[in-house]
């Protein structure tokens, strides 16, 4: 019967493990997305103050 619980008391740690890592995953995704759209708003101009050209905005917005 112990064996039982501990394997289920794993499955839902399990379950919990992937919501958690699927969470993660959208919330990364949606940083990236929102830091790609803020830095495409800018202009060459302002994008040139800080250092960056238009070619830079995805590998910037990917944190490579």
């Amino acid at each position: 019967m112990s064996a039982i619980e501990t394997n289920r008391s794993l499955a839902v740690g399990g379950v919990g493990n992937v919501v958690a890592r699927i969470a993660a995953l959208v919330s990364g995704w949606n940083d990236t997305r929102m830091t790609r759209r803020e830095l495409s708003r800018l202009s060459d101009r302002e994008l040139d103050d800080i250092g960056l050209c238009r070619g830079d905005i995805e590998r910037i917005a990917r944190g490579f």
